[in-house]
């Protein structure tokens, strides 16, 4: 949730910095129209690598979940089956007098 909005005001702050930039460009329009696309880019390359952040930790997630999950079926397999042998026994051993 905080990395949620970190990047809301992340996008916030740039446009409100576009806004600005273009109201108050020292330069001609191409070159503040150039100047925009690059930022621009830059934008969304940012957005591109922490898109793939977000992925490689979700599927670092998944598989951690996925390990924990199949420790925690082995265990319990594990312990049915000592649940059975012991229930086996019980019923091989005489009852002593």
């Amino acid at each position: 949730m905080e990395d949620d909005n970190k990047l809301s005001y992340f996008f916030l702050g740039l446009g409100l910095g576009v806004v600005a930039g273009v109201l108050f460009a020292p330069k001609s329009g191409v070159e503040t129209r150039d100047f925009l696309t690059s930022k621009a880019n830059e934008g969304a390359d940012l957005a591109r690598r922490r898109a793939q952040e977000l992925r490689d930790v979700a599927a670092e997630q998944l598989d951690r979940g996925k390990s924990t999950v199949q420790r925690h079926k082995e265990n319990l397999a594990a312990a049915v089956d000592a649940g059975k042998q012991a229930y086996r026994d019980s019923l091989n051993t005489p009852l002593a007098d």
